[in-house]
C-alpha cells in the first residue's frame, strides 16, 4: 500500500466474479495499489480459469461455488466469508473494471463521516463521473426501481443497483440474504428498511465498457427484468403485511 489507509484492520473487500479472467489479474492488481487489507474473492462457477488466477495469488482469500448460482448466493457467500475473518467493515465491488478501486478508501472515510449503517455507491450524483454510455433500458429500469424503493422508505436514493457498497458488519448480521439472483438488492433494501437501518450515498463513475452483457436466461428483456424485480421487492415487503418496521 502507497498511502496510509482510512480502512481499518478489519475492512475486508468482498470481489463476486463469473468469468472474468480478462479483467480479474489487473483489477486485484489495482485494489493492492491501493488497499492491503483483506480481499475475498467469490468465483461463482466460471469455466474460464478466473479461479485459477485468483487461486495462483497469496493475497486474497478465494470462495469457489463449483456451480453458478448467481450475484446475490456470491454475495451471501462473501458476507459470510468476511464475517467469519471478523471483519467490521465490507466493501463490495465487482471486478470487471466498472469500479475504481481508488474509491475503496473513500468508502471507508464515508462509512465513518456519514453516519448510516451503509454507504451506497451512485453513478448519478453530481459528482459522479462516466465513461462510456449507459445502455438506456438499464438506466430507465434503475429509475423506475430507485423511485420504487424511495417511495416506500422515504430515502432518496438516486441508485438502487449499484454494487459498489460500504456496510458495518454490525448492519449485514441485522438482515438476512436469501435471494440468489441479481434481485438481491432489492431484498436487501427492503429488509435494511424494514431493520431500521440508515444509508448514504457517494458518488462513483459510471463506467460501461462491455455493452453485450447478459443478464442470462430471459433478463435481457428490460420489462421481464423490472418484474422480476418488483417480486422479489413485494414479497420481501408483505413478510411484513402492516409494512410496518421493526
Amino acid at each position: 500500500m502507497k498511502a496510509k489507509s482510512p480502512c481499518t484492520a478489519r475492512t475486508c473487500v468482498v470481489m463476486p466474479v463469473f468469468d472474468e479472467a480478462s479483467t480479474i489479474g489487473w483489477v486485484l492488481d489495482a485494489v493492492r495499489e491501493r488497499y492491503d487489507g483483506w480481499v475475498v474473492v467469490v468465483d461463482d462457477g466460471s469455466t474460464d480459469g478466473t479461479a485459477q488466477i485468483a487461486s495462483a495469488r497469496s493475497d486474497v482469500l478465494l470462495v469457489r461455488h463449483e456451480q453458478n448460482q448467481g450475484y446475490g448466493a456470491s454475495l451471501r457467500s462473501g458476507f459470510a466469508a468476511a464475517l467469519e475473518l471478523g471483519a467490521e467493515s465490507i466493501i463490495t465491488m465487482d471486478c470487471d473494471g466498472q469500479h475504481e478501486p481508488s474509491h475503496i478508501v473513500q468508502f471507508c472515510e464515508e462509512l465513518t463521516t456519514c453516519g448510516a449503517d451503509i454507504v451506497s455507491g451512485s453513478r448519478y450524483l453530481p459528482g459522479s463521473g462516466a465513461v462510456g454510455l449507459v445502455p438506456s433500458d438499464r438506466q430507465a429500469v434503475n429509475r423506475r426501481v430507485t423511485e420504487v424503493v424511495n417511495g416506500v422508505t422515504g430515502w432518496n436514493l438516486t441508485d438502487s443497483f449499484c454494487g459498489f457498497k460500504a456496510y458495518k458488519a454490525d448492519a449485514l448480521n441485522r438482515v438476512q440474504i436469501d435471494e440468489p439472483g441479481y434481485a438481491m438488492p432489492l431484498e436487501f433494501w427492503a429488509r435494511a428498511w424494514a431493520a431500521g437501518l440508515t444509508v448514504c450515498e457517494m458518488p462513483v463513475e459510471r463506467i460501461y465498457n462491455d455493452h453485450d452483457r447478459s443478464f442470462g436466461q430471459d433478463l435481457d428483456d428490460a420489462e421481464r427484468r423490472f418484474a422480476y424485480y418488483m417480486a422479489v421487492w413485494e414479497r420481501t415487503l408483505a413478510e411484513d403485511p402492516t409494512g410496518a418496521k421493526g
